[in-house]
């Protein structure tokens, strides 16, 4: 009990003297040796009061910095040190005292950083960004350079006349190949007119070699005239019309391919171009499906210029199958490559004026080595384009009288009798129909259109 009081009473005495803060903050009293270090810290601060130079140097804060808080190396609290001082002579000590701890806690560290690492590229990854971002950016520069959304948005109906030649260039079968060698004398001439008119209105005469196929669309239905087939409803919803995606209505063509993905670049005449890849979704294809006839594919390609920002090629993929009554299944595969080309400003509008489509009629599955390909050719070019025409009204997309109230799917005009006698159960139907096959003169409000090129 006695030390205990000495050692508070000098440690009073000391308070009273006023002396540096960093005398008054020794090391704790839990910290001290013994009580006697109080007072021989008293007897030192009598030999500074002697002299009075020394005491007022080791006072002063402005001529020496003290560090604040404890000693942490255990030295007289009484020794001025500069600030941050301590620090390094703690990890210096850390280091002497322990370099085995200090080798443990360096591997530690490694294993935090790999734990880390591990954590950041398995804890929460991100999916990949979806293709439709990059497929807006090219859907826009498309826009863009066939004259701006504006432009296109002022138009209300549209008009084009032109000339195509078609020609059967290649037969095969699996045991030979048979080439057209006569191309120039068997090409067939002739020539189309379309009219367009929103929302959705559409209609397109064709006059090749003596025949003429029809088809329009007044915004609810699709109908189509053949000579085989005579007038029928399409299956399936409203579309537009392929050969107005041939460079001669940008803005539907931007809007087919708004759900369509980027799926990489390719070279097309040279050119590098992006590649936009749009797919028919399952229920758009059995709704176009019917009875024996169950389209499984459809896939459309677009191939836009870097360059320009234009639309140069487009693929389109088209797979069939037909069941036939106790019979295997026929397949009918239809790849139709257009390549569009020329294209020139019309009333602010670019529209190509020429391009080729090469298309493919591939059959199968009938017997194992029993197919047949063939392989025909169309070139064409614009002679006339307008838009906002003057006069065309709601009448010119009205279906024609003696369309049939039944649907037909898309699948029977492939001509499986000329390829290999296909025998599906599609022969009655093509005997109903026969009595419809009449000439069919479009005639509207008074217009009566002929092909005459």
């Amino acid at each position: 009990m006695e030390k205990k009081q000495g050692f508070f009473s000098a440690l009073k005495e000391e308070v009273v003297r006023g002396l540096s803060p960093a005398r008054s903050r020794a090391k704790s009293p839990a910290r001290s040796a013994s009580p006697m270090a109080a007072l021989l810290r008293r007897r030192k601060s009598h030999r500074h009061a002697a002299n009075p130079e020394a005491l007022l140097i080791g006072r002063s804060g402005s001529l020496r910095p003290v560090m604040e808080g404890p000693d942490p190396d255990g030295g007289e609290a009484g020794d001025s040190k500069r600030v941050g001082s301590g620090l390094g002579h703690w990890v210096k000590g850390q280091l002497a005292r322990a370099p085995s701890v200090a080798s443990s806690n360096s591997n530690n560290a490694y294993k935090r950083s790999d734990l880390r690492l591990l954590l950041g590229v398995m804890g929460a990854p991100l999916a990949p960004v979806h293709e439709t971002s990059s497929a807006q950016y090219i859907l826009q520069q498309y826009t863009a350079a066939s004259g701006g959304q504006k432009l296109q948005n002022s138009i209300r109906n549209a008009y084009a006349l032109g000339k195509v030649k078609m020609l059967a260039a290649e037969f095969e079968t699996a045991g030979k190949v048979t080439k057209n060698r006569n191309a120039a004398r068997d090409t067939e001439s002739g020539g189309f007119v379309l009219w367009q008119m929103n929302p959705d209105m559409w209609y397109v005469e064709l006059s090749v070699g003596g025949s003429k196929v029809h088809a329009g669309c007044n915004g609810k239905i699709v109908w189509r005239h053949t000579p085989w087939l005579g007038a029928h409803t399409a299956k399936g919803p409203v579309r537009p019309l392929r050969r107005a995606l041939q460079g001669l209505d940008p803005r539907t063509t931007a809007s087919m391919f708004a759900d369509a993905r980027c799926i990489g670049e390719k070279k097309i005449n040279g050119e590098d171009c992006f590649i936009l890849k749009l797919c028919a979704d399952p229920l758009t294809l059995k709704a176009r499906s019917e009875g024996p006839a169950e389209i499984i594919r459809h896939v459309l390609f677009g191939y836009f210029s870097q360059k320009t920002g234009l639309l140069v090629h487009m693929e389109d993929s088209h797979l069939t199958r037909i069941q036939s009554s106790g019979g295997d299944a026929v397949y009918w595969e239809t790849t139709i490559n257009s390549f569009l080309d020329d294209y020139r400003l019309v009333e602010g509008i670019m529209i190509a004026h020429s391009g080729r489509s090469v298309v493919t009629l591939f059959r199968f599955g009938e017997m194992a080595m029993s197919h047949t390909k063939t392989r025909m050719e169309e070139a064409w070019t614009i002679e006339e384009v307008a838009f906002n025409v003057p006069g065309l009204s709601l009448d010119c997309f009205i279906p024609p009288a003696d369309l049939r109230s039944g649907s037909i799917s898309e699948a029977c005009e492939l001509p499986q009798e000329e390829r290999g006698k296909s025998t599906i159960a599609l022969s009655a139907h093509r005997a109903k129909v026969a009595a419809l096959e009449k000439p069919h003169d479009c005639n509207i409000d008074g217009m009566v259109w002929k092909m005459e090129l």
